[in-house]
């Protein structure tokens, strides 16, 4: 059954609608209007929990096939751990019984409790479902086929062995109808050959799919894409929660090929506390290395409480997280990346941050609109000599929010270009570097002249900009000097908390400390974070006070 994060009966979160500003424009004053914010996700249950029915137990050199045309809905397939069965299966369509079909280890008890991620070392507690070269895959679906779950089981190929999609859910069905359907993966070890990788783990093009507290890896190849998880031709809902995710070309993608459905967004994606991960092993390998998170197309999408870590620039430029509408073959000119939160993340070690485009520039797609960037700590370190941007906006998105990140720079605070102008425009209670170029654009210079070449009804203000200087930005904003003038707890232990005696404690538009909620970052990423926290959007000084209501 779907749920909703706390949100009010328009799918979305309690907004500034309505509510305006004065704000000093080069000397003058406008009337601007807030920024919409993104509707959230629906989402729905994943907990585990014990079949009734039958228990069909299969060993090694048991058939595996037999066992799932042969179970019904209730009942629990157990493979006996350290067994290998060769794919690939096909997972039938049910008509029997009611409730789930589990295809579990015999090792259950050995594994970690639900809720808790697995990792390559639970493997001698799990059977294996293998496969050989090229098109094969471990797990395919039927049209309609529904209702499975995989607990504590390894899907890999056959070593030495290149596979295009270890896992495929779905089989380019052309109706919503015919989709496979709920179907889970949870505390599994998916992965790719050490040596020569794979394309892809799990192609999730499904409704109500689900991989949790899983460990995926080594997805990687030479001249290709590769990913952990994507999902393209569906309309979702879909679960990612609390895996490992690996893979050198996007680790996580939605979109990147048109839908085989008509006028199909995947939507309603729930991403948290997940590690998106690159190996620096990988750094001047051959593996071709583009970014950790993209959106192509894709709908109220929730990314929160993870950790993006290690992306430089070698196919891409670099950007770790990529909102970016893209119509691929030129046959969806509906496809939309909208209403997407990203909040209480932490990014780490980066070529460059997160890329902000607000329209396909090859064919026609649908406008970028209503993303939030909020309560992140964000350490752009010009991994591999990447360019540095911490956030980048071209092609005129709408109503994009920047609101209490704490992040870290080396080039550009911000870089904008590009036509349209991006309308609907916030930023503030940042606590931010400005690093060499600060907030700038192709041929704008300052801050000032930026926001006025590129957006419309911008509002820039109660951001603390570290090294920035005040006749290059807007009024009511805040410069320190320096990391030192600051008042961190423990910069160089990475308590980026603010000190009591900072002078920036309480600056923000809603009276909290500028920057980063630190306390709901750490607690968004931990394992009883079973559901997100409250979190404010503030007003300007002089706008309406409004509260999300989670």
């Amino acid at each position: 059954m779907l749920t909703q994060f706390r949100r009010d009966s328009g799918n979305r979160y309690s907004s500034l609608l309505n509510a305006v500003m004065f704000v000093s424009m080069l000397a003058t004053t406008a009337l601007v209007r807030a920024a919409t914010l993104p509707a959230m996700p629906q989402t729905f249950d994943t907990t585990y929990s014990s079949t009734t029915g039958n228990v069909i137990n299969v060993n090694n050199g048991g058939n595996l096939q037999s066992a799932l045309n042969s179970a019904q809905l209730g009942d629990t397939i157990v493979l006996q751990a350290g067994a290998t069965f060769t794919g690939p299966i096909s997972l039938p369509k049910k008509t029997t019984g009611t409730g789930w079909i589990y295809i579990q280890s015999s090792a259950y008890s050995n594994l970690p409790a639900p809720g808790t991620r697995v990792g390559p070392t639970d493997a001698a507690n799990m059977p294996k479902i293998v496969a050989t070269s090229g098109g094969g895959t471990t797990v395919q679906t039927v049209s309609g086929a529904h209702h499975f779950r995989f607990v504590g089981i390894e899907f890999k190929p056959v070593s030495g062995n290149f596979l295009y999609n270890l896992i495929s859910i779905g089989n380019g069905e052309s109706s919503v109808a015919s989709l496979p359907n709920n179907i889970t993966f949870d505390r599994c070890y998916i992965h790719g050959d050490a040596s020569v990788g794979g394309r892809r783990g799990v192609a999730m093009d499904g409704t109500y799919i689900a991989v949790v507290d899983s460990y995926i890896s080594d997805f990687k190849e030479a001249g290709a894409d590769t990913q952990a998880l994507w999902a393209h031709s569906t309309p979702g809902p879909l679960k990612i929660v609390n895996n490992y995710l690996e893979a050198a070309g996007e680790n996580v993608m939605f979109g990147g090929a048109d839908p085989g459905i008509a006028n199909v967004v995947p939507s309603d994606i729930e991403i948290r506390r997940n590690h998106f991960f690159k190996p620096l092993s990988w750094m001047g390998s051959s593996w071709s290395v583009k970014n950790l998170l993209e959106f192509k197309n894709a709908r109220r999408a929730l990314v929160e409480g993870n950790r993006f870590e290690n992306n430089w620039a070698a196919s891409q430029q670099g950007f770790s997280l990529l909102l970016t509408p893209r119509n691929q073959n030129g046959g969806a000119p509906w496809s939309a990346v909208q209403d997407i939160t990203i909040r209480l993340n932490t990014f780490l070690n980066l070529g460059q941050g997160i890329n902000v485009s607000g329209r396909d520039d090859t064919y026609s797609s649908q406008v970028t609109s209503r993303v939030l960037i909020q309560d992140n700590v964000i350490n752009v370190s010009n991994l591999g000599s990447s360019g540095g941007r911490m956030f980048q906006l071209v092609n005129g998105p709408a109503d994009v929010t920047i609101d209490h990140n704490t992040g870290f720079c080396t080039s550009s605070l911000t870089f904008a270009e590009n036509s349209p102008k991006a309308d609907g425009f916030l930023f503030q209670n940042n606590l931010v570097t400005e690093g060499d170029y600060g907030f700038t654009g192709t041929g704008s210079g300052n801050a000032i002249n930026t926001l006025n070449t590129y957006f419309t009804n911008w509002q820039f203000l109660k951001n603390a900009i570290i090294g920035g200087s005040s006749s290059n930005y807007p009024t009511g904003n805040y410069f320190p000097s320096g990391i030192s003038s600051v008042g961190f707890a423990n910069y160089s232990g990475g308590n980026y908390h603010l000190a009591a005696t900072s002078s920036l404690k309480g600056l923000g538009t809603d009276g909290k400390d500028i920057g980063a909620n630190i306390d709901a970052v750490t607690a968004a990423a931990s394992v009883s974070a079973v559901a997100p926290p409250p979190v404010s959007i503030p007003s300007p000084p002089k706008g309406l006070s409004t509260t999300v209501q989670q």
